[in-house]
């Protein structure tokens, strides 16, 4: 894809829904007393529709001597990025795409990781990259991950491509970013002329997420670690997301009775699993709640691989 092509967006395919607040459907229901359970906003139904439509569409370009070539750059010895880097090379290969781990140890320098993105940018048979974080100390993801070309820059990291996604311009987004988003759709959650706050103000998920939203005609806020009395702020949101990357920080006093609620969270515990940024006891009183893991998880994983089908595809149709 070419910075000036149009990019896929959380508002396009599998699971798009034009809901409005009226029709927006039984995972919007209200909570008349408070008390839950939530509804579950499971992302798992959505992400195989994706990965069936990516399948597809992979096998199609293979056909024409163009297969979908994904790299993955890590310089990390963190164990849970390592098991998602595992994760979406496997998805990658049972979507028939091809997928590429190129891991320089967490001693990797800085100016080492910058010359092996650019030179995966300038590799005509690599079609999407990823720079995997954490990364080594003193290195910048947004130094980094300007070397990527923005036409393979499948998880929006670029600062170009923040930029040109500000300005409402063709460019990938986040994957985490427009997986929530396309998981809102897909449940039918209406977001014109809503109150959505944003917990979490990063430039992978936060901040992304709120010209998402704003796209979307949602009225938007966005908190972080400043916001005086969070919980008033959270409160007022019929739509709230949580992506902060702090165990349980949303609790049920942060929940609007009835608002549909998203966690983006996805925090290692000493037993091998995964907890959110929300409390179990949110679910008794939110209308909806995405889930940890199995919510925004697959989603956002199904989305990098349609961005490399995509990336691809242009690829195939410009050489």
């Amino acid at each position: 894809m070419s910075a000036t092509s149009p990019a896929p967006s959380a508002t396009t395919g599998p699971g798009t829904a034009s809901a409005t607040v009226a029709d927006a459907g039984p995972c919007t229901r209200p909570a008349a007393d408070g008390h839950g359970p939530a509804a579950s906003l499971s992302g798992k139904a959505l992400a195989a529709d994706l990965r069936t439509e990516l399948a597809a569409r992979a096998a199609a370009l293979a056909a024409k001597a163009t297969r979908p070539h994904l790299a993955v750059v890590t310089a990390t010895a963190d164990e849970s990025s390592a098991w998602y880097v595992r994760s979406i090379a496997r998805a990658a290969g049972k979507a028939g795409l091809d997928c590429t781990v190129v891991d320089l140890g967490p001693d990797a320098a800085a100016s080492a990781v910058r010359a092996r993105l650019a030179e995966l940018s300038a590799d005509p048979t690599v079609h999407g990259i990823i720079l995997q974080t954490p990364l080594p100390d003193g290195a910048r993801l947004d130094d980094l991950a300007s070397a990527i070309d923005p036409a393979k820059d499948v998880d929006g990291a670029n600062p170009l491509s923040l930029g040109r996604l500000a300005a409402g311009l063709p460019a990938f987004a986040p994957a985490t970013a427009e997986a929530v988003v396309a998981l809102l759709d897909h449940h039918g959650v209406a977001l014109s002329g809503r109150r959505a706050v944003v917990v979490g103000r990063s430039t992978v998920v936060g901040k992304p997420l709120a010209h998402l939203l704003l796209d979307r005609d949602a009225t938007v806020t966005v908190c972080h670690s400043r916001t005086a009395d969070l919980a008033a702020v959270t409160r007022d949101a019929e739509v709230l997301i949580a992506a902060v990357g702090r165990p349980g920080l949303v609790t049920a006093g942060h929940v609007r009775p009835g608002a549909v609620v998203v966690d983006v969270g996805t925090n290692p515990t000493d037993d091998g699993g995964l907890v959110g940024d929300v409390h179990p006891d949110a679910a008794q009183v939110a209308g909806s709640l995405s889930p940890v893991p199995g919510g925004v998880g697959p989603v956002t994983t199904a989305l990098l691989l349609r961005h490399t089908v995509d990336a691809a595809a242009t690829a195939a149709r410009t050489r």
